[in-house]
């Protein structure tokens, strides 16, 4: 993940977003908010997100929207996203969330603790991950110059369409496999 990817943090409450990132300074991640639901899509489809603390219950787009959208388009879905409620977490709320892919459900106010060990926990995955997916697709690369240049195989590497036969146990023959299972 690029050194200037963020963790975004959305309420429309100024005290709440300050206690919020004064919770996860200590972490020296890069932080930045948004006061509302369509500024919060608007930084993430920007890019440099790399997890989402997002207030369920907000005037205008919800949290909930906010989620429901990221996870249609293919740059967002795999941000991960910690939603915040002071209202309590009924099962219809636990529920949507959830089957929307939201990695965890905090209520407010928040334990400093526990939300700085999730996020250190969530926004580092997210990293390797992201760190993961650009070696498979430079793999990829290097495995695509090596298939344009099959007319010269290198001695001794089989053909990536090889198949392999199926093996049997040494000095093994049909019948004698059949002998052991009676």
């Amino acid at each position: 993940m690029p050194s200037d990817t963020r963790i975004l943090i959305v309420d429309d409450h100024e005290d709440t977003l300050y206690a919020l990132e004064s919770a996860l300074a200590p972490l020296g991640y890069q932080l930045s908010r948004a006061t509302s639901g369509d500024e919060a899509l608007k930084q993430v489809l920007r890019g440099q997100v790399g997890l989402l603390l997002l207030d369920v219950r907000m005037p205008g787009v919800s949290g909930l929207e906010v989620v429901r959208y990221m996870r249609r388009v293919e740059q967002t879905q795999h941000i991960p996203v910690i939603l915040l409620t002071g209202f309590g977490a009924d099962h219809e709320l636990t529920t949507t969330a959830f089957g929307l892919g939201v990695a965890d459900l905090v209520l407010k106010p928040v334990d400093p603790w526990a939300l700085r060990t999730k996020v250190r926990y969530l926004y580092d995955a997210h990293r390797r991950h992201l760190a993961l997916e650009r070696e498979v697709r430079r793999l990829r690369a290097l495995t695509g110059e090596h298939t344009e240049t099959a007319a010269h195989p290198r001695p001794g590497l089989p053909h990536i369409d090889a198949r392999v036969p199926t093996q049997r146990p040494m000095g093994a023959h049909a019948g004698e496999l059949e002998k052991d299972r009676t």
